[in-house]
């Protein structure tokens, strides 16, 4: 029984190092994204992700307008963070991808520290258990009418569409359930998981789509390809009826 005993305080003593250890990267990459949030957050998301409802001038300094942060997890912060979409220089500014001004472990650090305000994890899609036939009718139904069928982008009222062909698989799945900026929402009561395989899958593949037979004149869209297949016709046609009047 001694020996059992014995052998019991020798485990959980070798037990409770390896535990803290664990604990220690994650509780630096804490501190480092509260400090990150301090310095670059905090003036438009308020103290501790709480938001600032209008502009104000108090004993922080804080000049911006911003959201909660309160619940949109771990998701919310890795998609703007990675896409660069944050930071802002202004609230008013409409978010735009761009290279990240944060390292990658920076970014590691404050997605840990807006994670710990609540909210869900961020997504693991998986297109290969997707259907390119499923996930080009969704995307055709949900997201087309501002992406183009082939995720070009484009323009709406108000705002500018990015294209897709930068976006990961992640990303893709984040925006989905996000409804960043403009973009609706789309819950799991709408686009289930499995339906959100399919649609990252269609996007995955309309990066490098397969121009059989066609020509793709740079993939930007169905309405400009219609100008230009008109353009052509028109001006073939014209050069058909010159030289058949002339030879009249």
């Amino acid at each position: 029984m001694r020996r059992l005993l014995v052998l019991g305080g020798l485990a959980l003593a070798l037990a409770l190092p390896a535990a803290a250890a664990a604990q220690q990267p994650n509780a630096i990459l804490f501190a480092n994204g509260k400090s990150l949030f301090a310095e670059n957050c905090l003036s438009c998301h308020g103290v501790d992700g709480r938001g600032v409802p209008k502009p104000t001038h108090g004993s922080l300094d804080i000049h911006g307008v911003g959201p909660r942060l309160r619940g949109v997890g771990a998701m919310g912060a890795d998609f703007y963070l990675r896409t660069g979409y944050m930071p802002l220089q202004s609230a008013l500014d409409q978010p735009t991808r761009r290279h990240s001004p944060f390292t990658k472990r920076e970014i590691d650090s404050l997605v840990q520290y807006v994670a710990s305000f609540g909210g869900p994890p961020v997504p693991k899609p998986h297109p290969k258990r997707g259907s390119l036939a499923v996930g080009l009718r969704l995307y055709t139904e949900h997201c087309a009418g501002c992406h183009q069928v082939v995720a070009e982008g484009g323009y709406v009222t108000g705002a500018r569409v990015p294209p897709l062909k930068q976006a990961t698989a992640t990303q893709i799945a984040e925006a989905v359930r996000l409804g960043p900026y403009l973009m609706p929402r789309f819950p799991k009561t709408q686009i289930s998981d499995r339906q959100l395989d399919s649609i990252v899958r269609y996007v995955e593949w309309a990066k490098h789509p397969d121009d059989r037979g066609g020509w793709g004149i740079g993939h930007i869209g169905p309405v400009p390809e219609g100008l230009v297949a008109w353009l052509l016709a028109g001006a073939a046609l014209v050069g058909v009826c010159t030289v058949i009047g002339r030879r009249i």
